[in-house]
């Protein structure tokens, strides 16, 4: 969806299966990601988790987890292939599915699964 929090000011008050916030470590990405958090759990949506993207090293991630205490912080590492890809026109994981982006990102779809019963 579009960047900001535009999308979940026009939700209603149904839960969600999981609300991400995708943040990049910039002053600006993560004073709309605070904002974001804070409507999410404003409005009771369910679950939240912090994507931090393009983090290059621990301090950055470490800049995120205290923007964001309490909150589901999920890494996503810089990573060259995720530009290469984009200016092929192909998708990350199959130009490149070793990728430690790739990886964190295929980490993360399976952690929005449901558990199966």
């Amino acid at each position: 969806m579009e960047a900001g929090i535009g999308t979940l000011t026009r939700l209603s008050e149904e839960r969600v299966d999981a609300v991400l916030v995708v943040v990049e470590p910039t002053p600006k990405s993560i004073e709309v990601g605070v904002r974001a958090v804070a409507l999410a759990a404003e409005k009771s949506l369910g679950r939240v988790v912090v994507v931090a993207s393009r983090i290059r090293n621990d301090d950055e991630l470490a800049v995120m987890h205290a923007a964001f205490p309490g909150q589901e912080v999920v890494a996503i590492p810089d990573d060259p292939a995720i530009v290469k890809a984009d200016r092929q026109g192909v998708a990350p994981l199959d130009l490149a599915p070793d990728a430690p982006a790739v990886q964190a990102l295929c980490a993360l779809a399976r952690s929005l699964l449901p558990v199966p019963a």
